[in-house]
């Protein structure tokens, strides 16, 4: 009966473990965590893998982002300002409620010259090329010759500006942007400028008076 459970469990277990079963049973036993401790070791490399894997994946979100930006960088020089400085000094609907220079506000009709008003006396034509600087393509010489800035600084204009942009896109996008941007501690107003169009319906209106 020895000799044949013995059978059972192999020659070789016999050789290294003289009678009885329970050293069998534990040598079985000490295969089994071998083969277990083999697979926590391929758990754990495949583990290892997988996070030097994710490892390298993390970064490609942040990889993205630096692509977005960097894509915005290639479309606006990194001289202008970026689209996250406007939104963070740019007044919400709520804060400009509270402003009576945005009381009866009005975009206008829509343009490609935008008339900018509520400057304060420290502001330069540079400052205002810094902010609608962005809207311009300046690798385009056409572009560059259509983008203009009047800074007024004296008189009734006193505090107001005109800037010209290359097309319409282009002003309601500096328009919708930048309104309400704080520039030195004073809200920016920012509207299309006036053409022509509103006073030939101003002299007809007068006309049919």
């Amino acid at each position: 009966d020895v000799f044949e459970q013995l059978q059972h469990v192999g020659h070789k277990k016999i050789e290294f473990h003289i009678s009885t079963e329970i050293p069998a049973v534990l040598q079985i036993n000490s295969e089994k965590e071998e083969k277990n401790g083999k697979r926590v070791y391929l758990y754990a490399a495949t583990e290892e893998i997988n996070n030097t894997g994710f490892g390298r994946i993390f970064p490609a979100p942040s990889s993205n982002d630096k692509m977005e930006t960097e894509e915005e960088d290639d479309e606006i020089p990194s001289e202008f300002i970026s689209r996250k400085d406007l939104e963070k000094n740019r007044l919400s609907r709520e804060e400009m409620e509270k402003y009576s220079v945005f009381k009866n506000y009005e975009p206008g009709d829509p343009n490609c010259r935008i008339y900018v008003k509520n400057l304060a006396k420290q502001v330069q034509e540079k400052d205002l090329k810094f902010i609608f600087g962005r809207y311009v393509d300046f690798q385009s010489e056409v572009e560059r010759n259509m983008f203009d800035i009047r800074l007024m600084k004296e008189g009734r204009m006193k505090g107001q500006a005109f800037v010209g942009l290359p097309n319409e896109k282009a002003a309601a996008k500096a328009l919708k942007e930048a309104n309400g941007y704080v520039l030195f501690e004073k809200p920016m107003v920012v509207q299309f400028a006036r053409s022509a169009r509103p006073k030939q319906d101003a002299n007809e209106g007068k006309r049919k008076k």
